[in-house]
């Protein structure tokens, strides 16, 4: 059960389908942390074949909404558990009495609710502000949403699995803090809290930072996850690793606020075998950190070293990725077992990126890359895959990957074997 290493045999994954959050990101993509507007519809059926794919590809695929009200119809506990946890989260504001008149309203009513109700409620956080009309002696609400959680389908990012379970991390931006307190109480009840630990107040950690590799494992930190969440990750004893590297993300030397390009680890980095990386050289190069060593269960500080060399020494080999690759999620694949990956066709997302000016002749003159043309080989290159013996399945991603992910942040993995 659980995970020990990104390349073994993947079986089970919880996703979330985009619903109804992702129309309010659409307003403002870049305040919901969304890299360009995208069609949701056309996301929801590019979600709906990565589902598919992993499928039938013998993995075993949970949808969150369906996994809370499974849980919610069999459990009794859960089910109040949850109940006062969005009584907390639904908000009333206006005239003092009126207010709490509607307040203890919808606490008696909850029971009533269905489960996926309960689940809409949890996602959009509103907030009810009851005006009252004097003229005609009525009553009306005026509703608003805290902050929807438009980024939730992005499953890997609110916890990482290790070998004895889950790490339920803390997401730094404000867009994202309360996707955690969804999944950490959803997979606590599942799983048991034997298995689920959460990270402290003290840091921050995200799982698109954490790369299991059987006797290492790999955290990044940076822009999302800080030493202080990764010590505590590392701590938790969620993990078996001898070692660990914990690594700085690293950026390009032309690289804006615009370009987030090295947001988690999996963005430029990530594991498609027991013996072959993919990932932009360049920046695995520049991605400095210590190696820390495991003594009765706490591990220790060793050496200092980078990301490029640290996994030459382990036996791998590097399947280099250009800058427009890279900055085209070609990294931000799901490895589904050793040499197999699924992935996205980078030239369709680069297309993207063109036509909604992320990028541009003028960034790459300043990076000093070249813009690719039609025709010109992109990743996956089935020759060169062939040549470090690494089978692809390629799937539609160009609208859902406007939220600045691929197949590696939509899933969560929970079981690889």
């Amino acid at each position: 059960m659980f995970v020990r290493s990104e390349w073994e045999r993947l079986r089970k994954v919880v996703i979330h389908r985009p619903g109804i959050e992702i129309d309010y990101a659409m307003i403002a993509p870049r305040a919901f942390l969304f890299e360009r507007p995208f069609s949701k519809g056309n996301a929801i059926r590019e979600h709906e074949e990565l589902e598919s794919k992993l499928k039938e590809n013998g993995v075993n695929v949970t949808l969150l909404r369906d996994m809370f009200n499974d849980k919610a119809k069999t459990d009794s506990r859960f089910r109040l558990a949850m109940e006062d946890n969005i009584k907390k989260r639904v908000l009333f504001y206006g005239d003092l009495d009126d207010s709490k008149q509607y307040a203890d309203e919808f606490s008696k009513n909850l029971s009533h609710l269905d489960a996926d109700t309960l689940f809409n409620l949890m996602i959009l956080e509103p907030s009810i502000d009851i005006r009252r009309d004097e003229r005609n002696n009525m009553q009306y609400p005026k509703i608003y949403s805290n902050i929807p959680l438009a980024n939730l389908y992005f499953m890997r990012d609110q916890q990482a699995t290790g070998a004895k379970g889950l790490i339920s991390g803390r997401m730094r931006l404000p867009q994202r803090r309360g996707e955690t307190s969804i999944t950490g109480f959803i997979m606590e009840n599942i799983l048991g809290k034997d298995h689920v630990r959460r990270v402290s107040e003290n840091g921050f950690f995200e799982g698109g930072d954490y790369i299991p590799c059987g006797e290492f494992g790999l955290i990044g930190t940076g822009p999302r996850t800080d030493h202080h969440g990764a010590m505590d990750a590392m701590n938790s004893g969620m993990f078996e690793h001898d070692e660990i590297f914990v690594l700085e993300n690293p950026k390009y030397d032309f690289m804006t606020n615009d370009l987030l390009n090295n947001m988690h680890l999996d963005t430029y980095f990530n594991v498609a075998s027991s013996s072959t990386v993919i990932a932009s050289t360049i920046l695995s190069k520049k991605a400095r950190g210590h190696v820390y060593l495991r003594d009765d269960g706490v591990y220790h500080e060793d050496r200092e070293t980078n990301l490029y060399d640290y996994m030459k020494e382990k036996g791998f080999n590097f399947m280099d990725l250009s800058v427009v690759e890279q900055l085209s999620y070609s990294s931000n694949f799901l490895t589904i077992s050793d040499g197999k990956i699924v992935c996205v066709d980078s030239f369709k997302v680069y297309e993207r990126l063109l036509k909604n000016n992320i990028l541009s002749r003028e960034i790459s003159e300043r990076g000093k890359f070249k813009i690719p043309s039609r025709g010109d080989p992109m990743f996956p290159v089935k020759e060169k895959m062939n040549d470090y013996g690494i089978d692809f399945i390629t799937v539609d991603l160009e609208e859902l990957t406007g939220g600045y992910g691929g197949a590696h942040c939509m899933t969560m993995a929970l079981e690889r074997n």
